[in-house]
């Protein structure tokens, strides 16, 4: 099974490397389109602005490989700045389109004085109980959280967890083969690895059915 770790010169990739390692699993850390488009799973991490990550994928030529790959039934999970990108737009930039795999905005935390941005720390999830990406993980379990913007999907059935920072906003998105969680798994201790290895899961079962690559 091959797992790719999208570099896109944007995210901590080692840590989830090293996260997916514990797991015995093997990642694969690659910005060609080929390692992409041969891959069994594809890890979207990211730490930075929405704009130049947009610019960086453009310019590595991997928005089509990655729509298409999502397109065709590939599991992909974003992370962070990850998720943020697979949606369609970002008050962070104007004008910058996303991946737009998920209709929705990414929007900045508009908040009372005494909530700092960005939102850094641990956090509470409110975990839907059918999601395939927390099995496992119980309700109230907490999360490492670092950023500024939260996304705001058009459809709310996609919203498998949520947490509150001032207001309650989606932590975490799944669809199909689409998933996406708005804090840092690889710093999250257990509840991440849980995360991590729930999405190994998904690959080896949607492997082991047959689905085309």
């Amino acid at each position: 099974m091959k797992l790719v770790i999208v570099d896109y010169g944007m995210g901590n990739l080692r840590s989830v490397e090293k996260g997916l390692e514990k797991l015995g699993t093997s990642p694969v850390i690659s910005s060609r389109p080929d390692d992409i488009n041969d891959a069994d799973g594809i890890i979207v991490p990211g730490v930075g602005a929405f704009g130049d990550a947009m610019g960086e994928l453009r310019r590595l030529g991997l928005v089509e490989t990655l729509r298409h790959r999502a397109e065709t039934g590939v599991p992909l999970l974003g992370i962070c700045l990850g998720l943020q990108i697979l949606f369609e737009r970002s008050e962070e930039a104007p004008g910058v389109e996303g991946l737009s795999l998920v209709r929705g905005d990414v929007r900045r935390f508009s908040l009372p004085a005494e909530f700092k941005i960005p939102h850094m720390g641990w956090n509470a999830l409110e975990i839907t109980p059918s999601s395939l990406l927390f099995a496992g993980i119980p309700n109230g379990s907490h999360v490492y959280f670092v950023h500024s913007y939260f996304v705001d999907p058009e459809e709310k059935s996609v919203v498998v967890a949520t947490s509150e920072y001032g207001i309650r906003f989606a932590a975490a998105i799944e669809r199909d083969n689409l998933f996406g969680v708005q804090f840092h798994p690889e710093k999250s201790q257990t509840v991440g690895l849980q995360i991590l290895r729930n999405f190994v899961e998904i690959l080896h079962q949607k492997k082991a059915s047959g689905s085309p690559h």
